[in-house]
């Protein structure tokens, strides 16, 4: 069908059944889709060569592998704003394997003399699991198989938001492989494999039945699975490939991890770090998309501030771009994308320690003030309430979202505001050696109150 789509649709311009997967990319999700494979994509179509396709591996379920494998990996990217939509189909992903189904296919993709690269998307909580079936355990069972056959290392790339990330799954694998493999595997992975560090940023929320009937409107044709984005997207990447990489268009590659460190920090604490003190406070205002949310006067007010007066102090080593935080606030009010909150909103416990706690913990170094940081850590704790202003229930999607809700639960039989916020930084999963903190504790109290008491948006406007 590609060559009926409509001209206006962007194709690859490149040979695709010419292509080898180069690259193995375990976490085959919207995001990965949405960014490497379109860096990805525009390599090939300058001349990258034939060695650099994907193969896609779906750690948990079937769905995207049964949507992509009938148009043999092919799907549309949709970049959305203000100004309208514009569609592209990304050939780079060649296959989608579900690992689930048979761990030993991946294991064997991962130990396929044609592969130079495992990449990885698979959420920050994925790196702390070392099971049998785990992002992890799969890499090291890929790795086992190439050094027993005596082919050559490859890199290892995390793309996830996590500082240092590259370490963080240097670490894992090492362990695992010790463990698993004795020291011949553990020193053969040490000698040649590299784990660079990398940042990445872009915007892309969840498909719905609505975007596949609009874009295979303009299609002409059935895509099972699109990629729906905003415009903007970058990524910095450590540059050491133990055996070469694509040479991607538009990557800002460095030379050290200290040098990924400062975009790390400003990508963590500015993008996600404003998106997580957004997100929990729409959900229980009501606000579904971040539009919506970013659109009340209040809180754009509270993120401006936020953003200005106590993370960007923080960023050191690292000029911040001078309309860098115009520009955030400008792509959170995309209106095209509607962002839901509660989608961003997953997994806070084990995105509040990089996003929100490591800025706190460099303003109470500094003997700054974390009013704000404040205010968007009260947010988050007043969600796990489970219910919004209106009553409506809301699920607490969050691996440990048992222990928080019964955290926040004892903390609401407390008699004052402030034994109440003590309490609740208690939990040292989240607050660790913040746990009591007193100027962290005089700051949550009133906020946590009013929020209670008053709601959002009287709050936020206070």
């Amino acid at each position: 069908m590609l060559a009926a789509l409509p001209p206006a649709v962007q194709r690859p311009g490149f040979d695709r059944g010419a292509l080898k997967p180069g690259i193995v990319h375990l976490g085959l999700g919207a995001f990965m889709r949405a960014h490497l494979a379109v860096y990805t994509d525009d390599a090939l179509d300058a001349g990258a060569g034939p060695a650099w396709g994907i193969s896609g591996v779906s750690l948990r379920q079937c769905d995207t592998r049964d949507a992509l494998a009938p148009q043999q990996g092919l799907y549309t990217l949709a970049l959305r704003d203000g100004d309208g939509e514009r569609l592209r189909v990304i050939g780079s992903v060649l296959e989608a394997l579900v690992a689930p189904e048979d761990p030993n296919v991946v294991a064997e993709r991962i130990a396929h003399a044609d592969t130079r690269i495992v990449s990885l998307t698979v959420t920050e909580k994925a790196y702390a699991s070392q099971a049998p079936g785990s992002a992890t355990a799969t890499v090291v069972q890929g790795l086992a198989l190439r050094h027993v056959r005596g082919l050559g290392p490859v890199t290892l790339l995390s793309l996830d938001n996590l500082p240092a990330n590259g370490r963080v799954l240097s670490r894992g694998v090492l362990a695992l492989a010790e463990r698993l493999g004795g020291a011949a595997l553990h020193d053969w992975i040490a000698a040649g494999c590299t784990f660079p560090c990398s940042m990445v940023d872009r915007i892309v929320p969840r498909t719905t039945d609505a975007d596949r009937d609009r874009i295979g409107a303009a299609l002409g044709a059935h895509d099972a699975w699109p990629v729906v984005a905003e415009p903007y997207i970058d990524w910095v990447l450590e540059d050491c490939f133990a055996a070469g990489r694509p040479d991607w268009p538009g990557v800002r590659c460095v030379a050290t991890q200290g040098d990924v460190a400062a975009w790390e920090r400003l990508k963590l604490r500015m993008v996600n770090g404003a998106h997580s003190a957004l997100v929990y406070l729409g959900v229980v205002a009501g606000w579904a998309t971040v539009d919506v949310a970013i659109g009340q006067p209040a809180m754009q007010r509270f993120i401006a501030a936020l953003l200005r007066d106590e993370v960007e102090p923080t960023l050191t080593g690292l000029a911040v771009p001078p309309d860098f935080r115009t520009r955030l606030l400008q792509r959170f009010a995309n209106p095209a994308l509607a962002h839901r909150c509660a989608q961003i909103a997953m997994d806070g416990s084990q995105k509040i320690p990089q996003r929100l706690l490591a800025t706190v913990r460099d303003r109470l170094a500094a003997g700054a003030s974390i009013e704000q940081l404040a205010m968007a850590l009260a947010g988050w704790l007043h969600f796990l309430r489970g219910h919004d202003e209106a009553g409506e229930s809301y699920a607490v999607d969050d691996p440990l979202a048992a222990a928080l809700q019964a955290q926040w639960r004892q903390a609401q039989a407390l008699a004052s505001a402030t034994a109440r916020a003590e309490h609740l930084t208690r939990f040292a999963p989240v607050f660790g050696d913040l746990a009591g903190e007193p100027r962290l504790v005089a700051a949550l109290a009133p906020r946590l109150q009013s929020l209670s008491e008053r709601g959002v948006v009287a709050t936020l406007g206070a």
